[in-house]
């Protein structure tokens, strides 16, 4: 049996004409896709009503995880097997196929996959980007919102795909602006209501504030090794530096607001 009936393909957009076409168009193989739509205005729906495999299904969002959980389990959806992905995750060929091939033990609980980021179309050598868990069984699975992301709990032993997925968001520049202040926004409280001791290290080094803004795009140019991409490196670098000073800036702002509330019911 070809391993793609036994899955469903999860994709959540909101406004995502400049990305939805080529994710769509590289699981032309799978025979089901679901999206899940925030009530997209541009041409989202257009995209994916050219594609038979796809149907839609519109929920207001509220969170990343109560929207991917709704996806899950409130849309029909009966597949043994789901593949989510965000609307700029693009799978080549080679991952297609692998995944075509699978033959997973009963033990096998999901897949995790690694990425290959690009700017504007162009693949940067590394980036921050961590490993997805993209694939996996849809009995016992959830997700649970942790800071401006979610994560999926799943059941059974976890492997590794060996091909990489693209992640190539092509959006405008205002667009991710304004995705980084919100994401910004719920990485802040987060960080603020977390304990100093339950903080890792890369999380005490972002709470401080003054650090990761100019570490991290250093740490993007050299080790890397975004100098050796040119302007899509430079561009990557300052990306993240820019997305580091953001929320710098709303943890600055909201630990002033908490002295200055101190200071006045004193």
């Amino acid at each position: 049996m070809n391993f793609l009936d036994r899955v469903e393909v999860l994709i959540l957009t909101w406004n995502e004409e400049a990305n939805l076409a080529r994710t769509l168009d590289a699981l032309r193989s799978f025979p089901r896709i679901l999206i899940v739509d925030s009530g997209s205005t541009d041409g989202t729906l257009a995209i994916a009503a050219s594609h038979s495999n796809v149907r839609v299904e519109t929920r207001a969002f509220d969170t990343h995880a109560n929207q991917w959980n709704h996806a899950l389990s409130a849309c029909g959806g009966t597949s043994e097997w789901v593949l989510a992905l965000d609307a700029d995750y693009v799978l080549p060929q080679a991952v297609v196929s692998e995944i075509q091939a699978l033959a997973p033990a009963a033990s096998t609980g999901g897949f995790w996959a690694r990425f290959r980021y690009c700017v504007e179309g162009h693949p940067l050598s590394a980036s921050l980007y961590p490993p997805v868990m993209i694939l996996y069984r849809r009995a016992g699975a959830s997700y649970f919102q942790d800071g401006h992301t979610q994560r999926i709990a799943t059941t059974g032993e976890a492997k590794t795909l060996t091909g990489e997925v693209m992640h190539d968001d092509r959006k405008s520049l205002a667009a991710w602006l304004a995705a980084q202040d919100r994401y910004a926004q719920l990485e802040c409280e987060l960080l603020l209501g977390t304990p100093w001791e339950r903080l890792g290290w890369r999380d005490r080094l972002r709470r401080m504030g003054f650090v990761t803004p100019w570490l991290v795009p250093l740490y993007c140019l050299t080790v890397g090794r975004g100098l050796l991409d040119g302007k899509p490196g430079l561009y990557y670098a300052l990306q993240r530096g820019i997305a580091e000073t953001i929320l710098s800036l709303r943890l600055l702002q909201a630990q002033m607001r908490t002295t200055l509330s101190g200071a006045k019911s004193q």
